[in-house]
This record gives C-alpha cells, structure tokens and sequence, in this order.
C-alpha cells in the first residue's frame, strides 16, 4: 500500500508491485490459484479499487488470499486492522472470522472506506467491523491506559505510515495475545532495503526507505516474538508473540 499519499508502481498486470522477477510469474499464480477462488464480494471490491486514483494502495489479491487462510488457520476471532483504504484486506479478514468476530478498522479516510462498504454489506459481514475515523496512535494509547484490552487480538494487521511502525509495534505488541499474531505490510519497500546508498529512487521511496529499515532491525532483536518475512507482494512480516 502506499504511504500518506503516495502511491506504489504497478506492475504491468495492474496489480501492486510485487517483489517475483516477472509479471508472468505473478500472472500465473493470480490465474492459477488465486482469481478462480476469489470469493465474488472480493473481485467485486478489488474492481472497485482499481478505479480510485490510488489504486495501487489496496492490497493485492494474493495477500488477500494469504491472510483469509492464515486466520482460518489460527481460528481468529478478534482483530485490528491500522490503514484500511477501500477494504480489501478487511474484507478479506471478515470473510475468515465466524460470525461473531470482530474487527477494529482504523483509518483516517473514511470517504475511501466507504467506496468498499456497499459490497462488504452486501456480502453480510459488516456487523463484525467496528469502523473508527482517526489517528490510530490515540486509540492505540487510550487501549493501553484500558488494560481490559491488553493481550485479547488474535491477530493485528498494519498496512499505514511506515515512519510509525516502530510506534505502532511498541503499543500493540501489548495489546495482542501470547501466541498471537502481528502482520506488517510493505516491510521490504519496493525493493528499496536492498539498494545501494546512491541508487535512484522516488522521493517517498528515499524517505521511507530509512523507516523500514529501522524497523525491520529492531524486529529482529525483539525476543518477545518470533518472525518471518515473507516475499509477498511488497513484502509482508508476520510476528508471533511469544511472551
């Protein structure tokens, strides 16, 4: 997804960037096993998505796909989502939780929200969102100081401002149970962790490139989870809470 505005290249395909070495070895994994089980309410908001100027934002189909079995796999009931854009990804989670699971959206747009919800309505899963228009950063903080909700996400997933990763992480890291999961989005940046210091890039690319980094530094050292970052997409690093 993009950051504060800025969007990410496309590949070839329309799809978000993806890190395979070809737009036909994305074809092919988006014709073999993802497009043919996408569910009809997720093609249907992934259209929609594609006509908004910042389309690239969404979350692509084969993450999508990723996370609604991950969830099913750990039998989530209660989630967090922290940057929403249209939907996909939300969808794509409500569609995995049984019928009385819940999930926290936040985002600052709700206008963009709002293009998904007709199909996510439709698809009968909006009663599990709970939609809040804000900063995540107050609500995270007033969770905290509400120690009712400390160690009760099943899963969380961050897909907003990378220079606020390592801010999000030390809030929610509380908030998630031992045995829980964290999802961060977008953790390799358009291929930017690997390029040289001189290397060409776009403004916002250069800028967040320092962010990501970081980040991905201090996950690396954090003995209270266990990760794995995965190639998928624009990368995505999956943190298991262990104490």
């Amino acid at each position: 997804m993009a950051v504060n505005g800025a969007t990410k290249p496309k590949s070839t395909l329309g799809e978000p960037v993806c890190l395979l070495q070809s737009d036909a070895l994305l074809q092919y994994i988006l014709e073999t096993s993802v497009h043919p089980r996408e569910p009809d309410s997720l093609k249907a908001l992934r259209e929609v998505s594609a006509t908004h100027p910042w389309s690239t934002m969404a979350t692509s189909a084969h993450a999508g796909q990723f996370l609604n079995m991950l969830l099913k796999l750990v039998n989530a009931k209660n989630t967090m989502e922290i940057g929403v854009f249209t939907g996909y990804s939300l969808l794509a989670t409500a569609l995995a939780l049984p019928d009385d699971g819940k999930i926290l959206a936040i985002d600052t747009d709700r206008v963009t929200y709002e293009m998904g919800l007709p199909i996510i309505e439709k698809a009968g899963v909006a009663h599990k969102i709970e939609f809040r228009e804000d900063l995540a950063m107050p609500i995270l903080d007033q969770m905290i100081a509400d120690k009712k909700y400390h160690g009760t996400f099943d899963f969380i997933f961050v897909d907003a401002d990378k220079d606020n990763y390592i801010n999000y992480h030390k809030r929610i890291i509380g908030l998630v149970k031992v045995g829980g999961l964290i999802g961060y989005d977008n953790t390799l940046w358009l291929g930017s962790v690997v390029a040289p210091p001189d290397a060409p890039m776009k403004p916002h690319v250069q800028y967040y490139k320092d962010f990501v980094l970081e980040f991905n530094k201090a996950l690396a050292v954090d003995s209270r989870i266990e990760i794995c970052m995965l190639p998928l997409g624009d990368g995505m690093t999956l943190c298991r809470r262990i104490n």
